[in-house]
């Protein structure tokens, strides 16, 4: 894996935003490690951003209701031994309310911690989800909350290049097998709509993980940031 080599045109005040959203299973994860790897291999300073632990107001409250409340297991199914996940595949009005309220303290919450890393000592701030995955768990069908999202949207730092990862639900409930196969059917055709209502996001679509990765390098090079050498992965 060759290096990379952040260009005097991508430098300034404040470090570029690169944000990954997607289903669980699409693969964030290991590309985020790759991306960073290779950054910090051509002495790009690079900082992973994990939303669910460095963003999320009030998460420890939020897990113990899922637990308490809604009798959902915690942790991270794989493949063999699924757990069965009862949070955001909940959708009642009421879930649905609170989490708007949620999501609305989140984001400022969102606005504050960028701001306070903006002004460190970091190249590329990489973030593993962003408030776009938020945002996919709401009914984007229907017009008040199509409202609120452009709102929020609005509201959080725009990413310098925001991806989403798609993926085919079969093979990610393959891989992560923590929610309905139905609920991710449905969760990917929410993020998919999203964006046609935000248009803010850069679609990787369903491809190997392997081939994703390189994919989100070659998007990457569009704003100037190219590998040091021939090949980024």
């Amino acid at each position: 894996m060759m290096g990379s080599r952040m260009p005097d045109s991508l430098r300034g005040d404040h470090p570029l935003l690169i944000t990954f959203s997607g289903v669980d299973g699409a693969g964030k994860s290991t590309s985020i490690a790759s991306l960073a790897a290779w950054l910090a291999q051509g002495g790009t300073r690079v900082r992973v951003v994990t939303f669910w632990d460095q963003v999320v107001v009030l998460r420890h409250l939020r897990a113990r209701i899922t637990t308490a409340w809604f009798r959902g297991e915690t942790g991270v199914g794989v493949p063999g031994k699924a757990i069965r996940r009862r949070d955001k595949n909940l959708r009642p009005w009421y879930a649905t309310l609170g989490r708007c309220v949620l999501y609305l303290f989140d984001a400022i919450h969102l606005r504050m911690v960028a701001s306070q890393m903006r002004n460190s000592t970091v190249d590329v701030l990489v973030f593993d989800r962003y408030i776009y995955d938020q945002l996919a768990t709401l009914p984007i069908e229907q017009t008040a909350v199509r409202l609120y999202a452009r709102f929020l949207a609005k509201l959080v730092p725009r990413p310098t290049i925001a991806y989403l990862l798609d993926a085919d639900p079969d093979s990610a409930f393959a891989r992560k097998p923590e929610y309905p196969l139905d609920f991710l059917r449905e969760y990917r055709s929410s993020y998919l709509r999203l964006n046609d209502l935000l248009g803010c996001m850069t679609v990787i679509t369903p491809l190997p993980i392997e081939e994703t990765r390189r994919r989100v390098v070659v998007e990457l090079a569009r704003i100037g940031l190219s590998p040091a050498g021939q090949r980024a992965f």
